[in-house]
């Protein structure tokens, strides 16, 4: 039996990270930063409350250890949204939260599909993902991961991000969970349409289905979406491309955040 050697394998990310302030995110993170100095006073004052007595000058050079608070929700950055998020139950049984799913839905083979033709606002079919699974050459199977390529990951950065995109129907969500797939991803802001053009189809139409329909068909069909993923078009191909996005464990969360990588034989 070979052994996984990691040396012949190029990593690519593709992942963003949590950044505070940043355009393209409606909730941004906040991020306290406390430095040296600061850890040091901490540290110390932490001991002092265990009954030593001991002063921040005590540390070596002054310094203790620098760390980060964070205030964000679970869908800030690259993040995977557990069953749970899409709602309460899925076919009538309980929903999965995100340290339910299992480690074996969150590594496999990856297919990518390009999307970057698609207009911003406009809808993935069904006939568009088998017209593109037929671009490739591939035909799904139990544990496949479908990554969509909308090109919206160049936008980051920009309020644009937040709206030049398109996204999953309910119909093209079910079949690719009902061909196996348990895990679908996307290098846009969401997984649906954008949230100004879902907004804009119920105001004119007065029907609820155009509210999230790819993201409320995970209440028929069990799987979940990793959003804001990056780097696509780093990948040398579009098909068995071996990756591990393995989610953050958060007690009964519906998402969790993740850094999905691909490893590509050098």
């Amino acid at each position: 039996q070979t052994m996984f050697n990691p040396a012949n394998y190029k990593i690519v990310d593709l992942s963003i990270g949590l950044q505070e302030g940043i355009e393209s995110e409606p909730w941004p993170p906040k991020i306290e930063r406390f430095d040296h100095e600061q850890g040091a006073e901490l540290l110390a004052g932490n001991l002092r409350d265990n009954g030593f007595n001991i002063e921040a000058a005590d540390f070596p050079d002054g310094m203790g250890l620098g760390w980060e608070q964070i205030n964000a929700i679970t869908h800030t950055g690259t993040h995977m949204d557990a069953p749970s998020h899409y709602g309460p139950t899925v076919n009538g049984e309980p929903a999965m939260t995100i340290d339910d799913v299992p480690l074996e839905w969150v590594r496999g083979h990856a297919v990518v599909l390009d999307f970057q033709w698609k207009k911003p606002g406009k809808e993935i079919t069904t006939l568009d993902i088998k017209d593109q699974l037929a671009e490739v050459t591939h035909e799904l199977s139990d544990g496949d991961i479908v990554l969509l390529e909308t090109g919206a990951d160049e936008l980051w950065g920009t309020t644009e991000y937040l709206t030049d995109f398109p996204g999953m129907s309910a119909d093209a969500t079910k079949y690719l969970v009902n061909h196996g797939v348990r895990v679908i991803g996307t290098d846009a802001y969401g997984f649906d349409k954008p949230f100004t053009e879902m907004g804009a189809r119920y105001a004119e139409s007065g029907n609820d289905s155009e509210l999230w329909p790819a993201h409320f068909a995970g209440r028929d069909v069990e799987y979940c979406q990793i959003e804001k993923m990056a780097n696509l078009d780093e990948l040398p191909r579009r098909t068995e491309i071996p990756i591990v996005a393995q989610p953050i464990k958060i007690e009964d969360a519906s998402a969790g955040w993740v850094r999905p990588l691909a490893f590509i034989e050098q």
